[in-house]
């Protein structure tokens, strides 16, 4: 009984009402002291984010630092969705990317460095496009969709997605020196993206 104790809290588990929950190693206690210093985080909090998945659409420069402090927050489950290959024209600003990186997959890239971040989460890529074809079954497993892209199509698929699976849609755009965010959550009461841009604006009339 000692040694199934011992395992459980290695693996970062708990028993709580009889069952298995997540909880945190004691080398993650020491990872995220500073946090259980903050009382709207602490301890409980800390287990909420490990047992937390979020799935980030795109890798490059709205993904890149998104998906990073995702990591090193502790955020359990990280998907990442991209189909491009790391180009030298992204390091300037794509800062989950690095030179060693140039013409492979930028989610292979991505998932390298949350887990060189770090390695007590788990990282999970889907090396596809985002399409109506694919979209809900790659977001039905995660708690929160982070669209890190620059087209409409894509934003208003992935506020679709989330709509339908119930889950808070965090949208993110920037221009040169300006940039706007939001967190949609109609199931919460609030709008949606599509409250906010009823209607697409028309191809090549928006920079993105």
């Amino acid at each position: 009984m000692v040694l199934e104790k011992h395992l459980i809290t290695r693996l970062g588990l708990k028993i709580e009402d009889g069952r298995l929950k997540m909880s945190l190693t004691p080398e993650e206690s020491k990872r995220y002291a500073r946090h259980f210093t903050l009382p709207e985080v602490g301890q409980a909090g800390q287990e909420k984010l490990k047992d937390s998945s979020v799935l980030c659409i795109g890798a490059g420069g709205l993904g890149s630092p998104v998906a990073l402090y995702l990591a090193a927050a502790g955020v359990g489950t990280i998907g990442i969705v991209d189909d491009d290959n790391v180009e030298s024209s992204n390091l300037q600003r794509q800062i989950i990317h690095g030179e060693s990186w140039i013409g492979k997959p930028k989610s292979d890239s991505a998932q390298a460095r949350l887990l060189e971040t770090n390695p007590y989460i788990d990282i999970v890529t889907h090396k596809t496009k985002f399409t109506a074809e694919n979209a809900m079954e790659i977001a039905r497993d995660y708690d929160v969709i982070i669209d890190g892209t620059d087209n409409f199509p894509t934003r208003y698929l992935s506020n679709d997605v989330a709509f339908l699976l119930k889950i808070p849609n965090i949208y993110g755009s920037i221009f040169q020196f300006e940039g706007q965010m939001s967190v949609f959550a109609p199931h919460l009461g609030g709008p949606c993206y599509r409250c906010m841009l009823p209607v697409p604006p028309d191809p090549g009339t928006v920079p993105t």
